[in-house]
């Protein structure tokens, strides 16, 4: 008898034990060797301990003879579309929130979008059988000539390349980030009446069409940033759309009134006391870092152009109101937004800074998933860039360790944690780590754990993370080398000397048992 699990659709943020397929099209359909489905397809992502309950007790009341109410079993494109809203909407938070979707959709053909949806929530259920064929399906619907083009056909795309993106096919996501660019500036998505005369009178669908340009825009600029392979096209589109609301508003459909990125430009000086969105300070950052981008080649550890950014993003931070210092609400929850705020944010700081810094990247070259190695000459003394560097890639191991699963969080943030990870290696290849260096043992640690959790779902974080961990090998059998040499322990005494060699050998086997250790997940998921 098939599993009384399958019946249960309720998805959790807790991960299933099994690791998930990252494969794209992974065309293999599960059997049990009898010719039946395996239920792998209809395993949760989690089950929370009532939905365990719940199911334990339909078993023994259909064990002693008792017949339990009927339980509808979800279609695979029903769970598909249920995990994606339990699993990825709060990420990139565009598309309606479902009781509104599915009223639209009664009278609207929304086919690629919907389509798109399965596919990605596809990718958060342990070997999906489906998944090659919803996303076969949703890009066929997509580039389908005679379909509508209108804004649900930009939120399908968009999808459709963050999923891509974040399976590694850079490519090809690159390809459909152009053509959902092309799409939306030719429809006028970027400008503000877009949303009224496509809204339906609905204020909920006007905020999504809102939401759908924004999000756009950010993507844009995180695939810029990360991968260093596009110029932020989109930043210098012109645009008067206004600013999306707070996420509890959206989700409830209680639009207040929008308001304007003058608006919120002009905060400091209008003396009006005005709270803006999470969003809106996301939207912020990813305008920060296309400030960054444009600013002519910096030359110099004294340019004034570098000084510019950096005072963009100080500003920032000292401007945050006391409510967005952190990426959680007051009851403790995720605020996503803001997390991905903090996350650019820090990352726009070590792409400023990096370069005029004295960390020797050399070791890290063959770090790549993201983004091409970036060549940073050793110095002999550490700098202010240096410590803004190294201070950024801290505060990114620090994300890590919000209570929250890490698969929560958009796949933009395994780069993120990549670029991170070579500030550190650069920092551990270091001449000489002292013993009590236990931070940099951490989020060494911190980082390739993340990587490794995020991989059961994005295959570009299995790249990073096996990328990432070679290195740190490298470096350490480099170190190794070194330290055979008498020249190599000149100055310190017989203690440092066993203390830098514990130093080294710690974080090493901590990297190496990584994969082995059965607390992990359950620490940083």
């Amino acid at each position: 008898m098939r599993s009384i699990t399958c019946l249960n659709p309720a998805l959790t943020d807790d991960l299933a034990a099994s690791p998930f397929s990252t494969s794209l099209l992974d065309p293999a359909l599960t059997s049990n060797g009898n010719g039946n489905s395996d239920i792998s397809l209809f395993r949760p992502y989690g089950m929370t301990d009532g939905a365990a309950i719940e199911a334990s007790e339909l078993a023994l009341s259909h064990h002693q003879g008792v017949i339990p109410a009927q339980v509808p079993v979800p279609t695979p494109a029903e769970r598909c579309l249920d995990s994606f809203y339990r699993h990825f909407h709060a990420a990139h938070p565009f598309v309606l929130p479902k009781e509104y979707l599915l009223r639209i959709a009664k009278e609207t053909t929304l086919e690629p979008l919907l389509a798109a949806m399965r596919w990605i929530g596809s990718l958060y259920i342990d070997s999906c059988p489906h998944r090659a064929t919803f996303f076969q399906e949703a890009r066929r619907l997509a580039y389908d000539s005679n379909r509508s083009k209108d804004g649900f056909l930009v939120q399908a795309l968009l999808l459709l390349l963050i999923g891509l993106d974040g399976q590694g096919h850079q490519d090809k996501a690159r390809e459909i980030l152009a053509d959902a660019e092309r799409l939306a500036v030719r429809i006028g998505l970027n400008t503000r009446p877009f949303a009224t005369l496509h809204g339906r009178g609905m204020a909920v669908l006007e905020e999504s069409w809102r939401r759908t340009w924004w999000d756009l825009y950010v993507v844009d600029g995180m695939i810029a940033g990360v991968h260093r392979s596009t110029n932020f096209l989109l930043f210098d589109e012109p645009c008067d759309v206004a600013l999306p609301c707070e996420e509890y508003q959206y989700l409830s459909g209680d639009i207040p009134q929008p308001m304007y990125l003058e608006d919120m430009d002009d905060i400091d000086f209008s003396g009006e006391d005005r709270e803006f969105s999470s969003f809106a300070y996301r939207i912020q950052c990813a305008r920060n870092l296309g400030k960054f981008m444009r600013v002519p080649p910096i030359y110099g550890p004294d340019d004034e152009n570098l000084a510019r950014i950096e005072t963009l993003l100080t500003n920032w931070r000292l401007h945050l109101p006391e409510s967005k210092r952190d990426a959680l609400y007051k009851d403790g929850r995720l605020d996503e937004m803001m997390f991905q705020a903090h996350m650019m944010m820090h990352a726009t700081s070590i792409l400023l800074h990096q370069p005029h810094s004295q960390l020797d990247s050399s070791s890290t070259r063959p770090v790549n998933s993201c983004a091409p190695h970036a060549p940073v000459p050793s110095g002999d003394a550490f700098n202010a860039h240096t410590k803004h560097t190294i201070q950024s890639a801290s505060e990114i191991s620090k994300l890590i360790t919000h209570r929250v699963s890490l698969l929560s969080h958009t796949h933009f943030f395994t780069c993120v944690i990549t670029l991170s990870s070579i500030v550190h290696l650069s920092k551990w290849a270091l001449y000489f780590v002292p013993h009590d260096d236990d931070n940099l043992r951490q989020q060494i640690r911190l980082n390739i754990g993340a990587l490794s959790k995020m991989s059961q779902v994005w295959g570009n974080a299995d790249r990073a993370g096996r990328q990432v961990k070679g290195v740190a090998q490298e470096i350490y059998r480099a170190k190794k080398q070194q330290q055979m040499t008498p020249q190599y322990w000149l100055g310190l005494t017989q203690e440092e000397v066993l203390n830098s060699i514990a130093a080294d050998d710690s974080i090493i086997s901590e990297i190496e048992n990584m994969q082995s250790m059965p607390g992990l997940s359950g620490m940083i998921g």
